[in-house]
């Protein structure tokens, strides 16, 4: 129990996150999975190795829960991918004061919430850790008629925190990085026509789920990487196309 590394990850119950569950349980880390419906979708049933929570990533309990399992059942917490958020778009002007509360609820106040209680347990266990945190790479590169602006204070948000992080925790050796990704294949975009959505990136192309968990893995294993954003978009943030 005590030997193998323990990762949490949130919006585990469906695309990138179930595919990031995946990818650390076939790398052999212990997991925790938390999404709001965690339990009842049916992708994961718990076992030795995968412990699963509900709850709202936005509500503080939902954080103290999630530690708690970690640290219950696997005795340590090593790694942390927040990549529960919301994502919708709209002309500037008609996003409203409650798409904004949700936004920020569940993008930001959920990132603070699990990674404060995370860092502190891995200050505590003085092994390091790593966190990496899913933004977008619309948040510093928009792309004239995808209008999300206001969703993307918060992903700009969490790319700045996490550069703060990095720096901030440097010492502890516990490493802070973010992936970017553009356009993914996932429930959030299949409602998208596929011509559209190919022209959103100049190679052409719409991600997979498992673009995103490669690089997932790659930084929370890469010991040397800290600060940084690895863009899996096909080259959107590069310029004009």
């Amino acid at each position: 129990m005590g030997n193998k590394k323990t990762v949490i990850v949130t919006g585990g119950s469906q695309g990138i996150g179930a595919g990031v569950v995946t990818g650390f349980l076939e790398k052999g880390y212990n997991v925790v999975a938390t999404s709001r419906n965690m339990t009842g979708s049916g992708e994961f049933k718990p076992n030795e190795r995968l412990a699963l929570v509900d709850g709202d990533i936005g509500d503080i309990a939902t954080a103290n829960a999630v530690v708690q399992a970690g640290v219950t059942k696997f005795g340590s917490i090593d790694a942390l991918v927040n990549n529960a958020g919301i994502f919708f778009a709209k002309a500037f002007t008609d996003y409203t004061s409650e798409d904004f509360r949700k936004l920020v609820s569940t993008n930001l106040d959920g990132f603070i919430y699990l990674s404060q209680l995370v860092i502190k347990q891995m200050l505590k266990q003085k092994s390091g850790g790593s966190i990496v945190t899913i933004t977008a790479s619309l948040a510093d590169h928009p792309i004239a008629g995808l209008t999300a602006s206001v969703p993307m204070i918060t992903k700009g948000g969490l790319e700045s925190i996490s550069k703060s992080l990095a720096l901030e925790y440097a010492k502890d050796g516990i490493r802070v990085n973010t992936v970017a990704p553009g356009i993914v294949d996932t429930p959030l975009t299949k409602a998208a026509p596929k011509d559209f959505l190919k022209t959103l990136s100049p190679m052409g192309t719409i991600s997979d789920v498992q673009d995103i968990v490669d690089a997932v893995l790659y930084l929370t294993e890469a010991k040397s990487v800290t600060g940084e954003s690895l863009r899996v978009d096909g080259g959107a943030h590069v310029g004009k196309w």
